[in-house]
Order: C-alpha cells, then structure tokens, then sequence
C-alpha cells in the first residue's frame, strides 16, 4: 500500500507543478496574446474557407519594453512582415501597433495541414511605463522585429512665476 500512496503523491505532485508552468505561461503571455482577423480580400474564397476552417483567430506578437533613463525602447516580434504593414500611434501612455500580416502559401496540395502562424489584421496596445515624446519617437523593421524607440519626455524643471490677473 505504501507504493499506492506514494504513487498518488507523485501523480500529485506532477499535475500541480503544470498546473504552476500553465498559470505562469499565461499570465506572461497575456499581453502578448492577439486577436487576428481575417485576412484581406485578396485571397481566393478557397484560401479563407482554408483560414477560417483552421484558424483560430489568435496569435502572440510578443514585446520587449524597456526604459533606459533618456527613452523608451520597445521591440516587438512579428515576422514575415514589412515595415508598410504597420500603422504606429501613442495614445496617452499606451503604444498601439495595428498591422496586416498577409497569407504565405507554399502549397495548397495534400491532404496535411497545421495552421499555428496567425495571419490577417491585429491591434496591440503596449502599456507605456510613463509620458514619452510624441515628437521624437523613430520606429524601424529589421528581421521581423518591429523597434520603437520613444524619447521619454522631460518634466518641467526650474521655477517660473505664475501672474495673477
């Protein structure tokens, strides 16, 4: 009977320590996790009922944001892409990246398929970690990585007299 025992503690053990690598897997993939629509018009009715029928709808555009003192640096993965595909905005203290990733066949022959890749229009807002300089901000794509460079912005220093009228 000890072997029973044993066996169920180990069994136990083992579903909680998936159930721990599951919640932390989704709480770090929250924000990266996007809802894509579907593609463009463009494709032939074959391909979208091929997209609907295997898609499902969700993508992760995963980002890195960091602070180095002078700006705000964000770098965000979306491969097979080009930088006309994006569209930036600051809104308050939240990056908004919207996009169109367009469908990349290799073969429409066979009988097996696995659709993992997202493909169609996205939206990702990226909380901001304060107020940056709308002004300055330079954005560039290199080998699927999408990098937002966004000058922090600077408080006002010194005293000034405020009249009163």
């Amino acid at each position: 009977m000890a072997t029973l025992a044993q066996l169920r503690q180990g069994l136990g053990q083992v579903w909680e320590t998936m159930v721990e690598g599951w919640q932390n897997l989704t709480r770090r993939a929250a924000n990266a996790l996007t809802r894509f629509s579907l593609p463009g018009k463009d494709e032939d009715e074959y391909s979208l009922q091929e997209y609907r029928r295997r898609n499902l709808g969700w993508g992760l555009l995963a980002a890195e944001v960091f602070d180095d003192g002078k700006r705000v640096i964000v770098r965000m993965e979306a491969p097979g892409m080009s930088k006309d595909d994006f569209d930036i905005e600051i809104l308050d203290d939240v990056l908004i990246v919207r996009g169109e990733k367009q469908v990349e066949r290799e073969s429409s022959q066979g009988r097996y398929h696995v659709l993992e890749c997202a493909y169609g229009s996205f939206e990702r807002a990226v909380p901001l970690p304060g107020p940056v300089d709308h002004e300055g901000a330079k954005a560039k794509y290199r080998k699927g990585v999408l990098r937002i460079e966004l000058p922090l912005q600077r408080p006002l220093r010194g005293t000034r007299q405020i009249p009163i009228r």
